[in-house]
């Protein structure tokens, strides 16, 4: 584990508006030697479960609820006696997974998770859906951003329940003031910087607008 992250990538479909597609997803398990979170629980329990190693799992949070991302979030929690947790606005979706089956807490904006001595804040990011969630270590100078942030852009907005407009304000107001070295740890492909990102927003808003 470097720097109290653990990733692997995991591999599925994607199923929402009647289509269906292969995807690539991250999974990040942050935490120390002891005890950790799982972000976004995708595709592959036994994978993930492999490499949490034994340690303890102190949650599973999802930083939205898009089938790729939640779909072995239920499994993870049961195998582990840990809580699912998740912004309420996500509901809709939530529900089109599983829908006899409830998250077990909430994520709010400014929420402080502590896992193996880290704090992970939640950082409120609506527009890819409609209570998206990131999660900003200044420890470990990581944002874990879920699909509201990617290296080359904003995530996907030409689904339902999703929003350009906003998903630009949350990355402007929210993604963008964290410190440019900061590592953005993303949903699916590479990681970035906010220094990176930062200089192309106004060539994403022309192309979005």
């Amino acid at each position: 584990m470097a720097g109290g992250i653990d990733h692997l990538v995991t591999s599925g479909t994607f199923s929402l508006d009647g289509g269906t597609w292969d995807v690539d997803n991250n999974v990040w398990i942050v935490g120390d030697e002891n005890e950790v979170v799982v972000i976004d629980a995708a595709h592959d329990a036994d994978a993930i479960a492999a490499a949490v190693n034994g340690r303890t799992v102190k949650a599973v949070v999802c930083t939205h609820a898009h089938d790729d991302h939640v779909n072995q979030a239920p499994v993870l929690a049961d195998r582990f006696s840990a809580p699912i947790l998740l912004n309420p606005n996500e509901s809709v979706l939530w529900d089109m997974t599983w829908p006899d089956r409830r998250p077990d807490g909430e994520l709010h904006d400014g929420q402080v998770l502590t896992v193996g001595g880290i704090e992970l804040r939640v950082l409120q990011t609506p527009g890819h859906s409609p209570g998206s969630s990131c999660l900003y270590s200044a420890e470990l100078g990581t944002v874990f951003s879920g699909d509201t942030l990617f290296q080359g852009g904003p995530g996907a907005t030409g689904r339902s329940y999703s929003s350009f407009d906003t998903i630009i304000e949350s990355i402007r107001t929210t993604l963008l003031t964290l410190p440019g070295a900061t590592t953005v740890r993303t949903g699916h492909g590479d990681s970035t910087s906010i220094g990176d990102e930062l200089p192309h927003l106004e060539e994403w808003i022309a192309k979005g607008s």
